[in-house]
């Protein structure tokens, strides 16, 4: 699974809060981007944002001037943050949720910038989308739960644990698909026929 960090581009710029925007205009096109993180002032400040779109809608739109402006005045800040290590499906709903389209890379300092160029042209989404990955590796967890509970007994911790892990990957796949929770889980179906794994688990869960 790819993670930010693996899509992430290095080439990003920063700028100070207290800078002009027409500052912020020419480091854009000096470095020919749309994008600026606003630098943190202390580790206890947050990280801001400026793209060229703040620059139209909040200072071109209504002809004021960008030599009087400032970045603070036009910025996102706090910016939503990507850790790096999050898989990019996951970077990609953070963005479907939150309606943005670039965010920083941070974990302690600022690591690089990903985008939704960076999701469609880096990430490997048509090879290996997630949903039929999570519905192989689902329809595998089963089988080899059923092998365990069999070998080992439906009332062994390795059976309950078998389970737990379908659970979690059923919970996962129900989730990328945005879709509703099935009336039955395969859990449940297999408690149909071995009622004494819940007894065990209750058990375990009280303990």
């Amino acid at each position: 699974m790819l993670k930010a960090s693996d899509i992430m581009s290095h080439d990003v710029a920063t700028i100070r809060g207290s800078a002009t925007v027409a500052e912020a205009v020419k480091l854009m096109k000096l470095k020919n981007l749309r994008t600026l993180i606003v630098d943190i002032r202390s580790e206890l400040d947050a990280y801001g944002i400026v793209t060229l779109s703040d620059v139209v809608y909040q200072v071109v739109a209504y002809g004021k001037d960008p030599e009087q402006m400032r970045v603070y005045e036009i910025m996102t800040k706090p910016c939503i943050v990507i850790n790096p290590d999050l898989g990019v499906e996951y970077v990609a709903r953070l963005f479907a949720n939150t309606g943005i389209r670039i965010a920083p890379v941070i974990r302690g300092e600022l690591l690089g910038i990903v985008s939704e160029a960076d999701i469609v042209y880096k990430g490997d989404f048509l090879e290996n989308p997630k949903l039929p990955l999570l519905q192989r590796e689902l329809a595998r967890t089963i089988e080899n739960a059923k092998a365990i509970c069999e070998a080992k007994g439906a009332d062994s911790k390795e059976c309950i644990d078998a389970w737990a892990l379908v659970e979690e990957i059923e919970a996962e796949a129900i989730y990328q698909e945005g879709a509703d929770s099935p009336e039955t889980t395969a859990f449940q179906a297999y408690c149909l026929e071995h009622p004494e794994i819940l007894q065990v688990r209750h058990k375990a869960l009280v303990e």
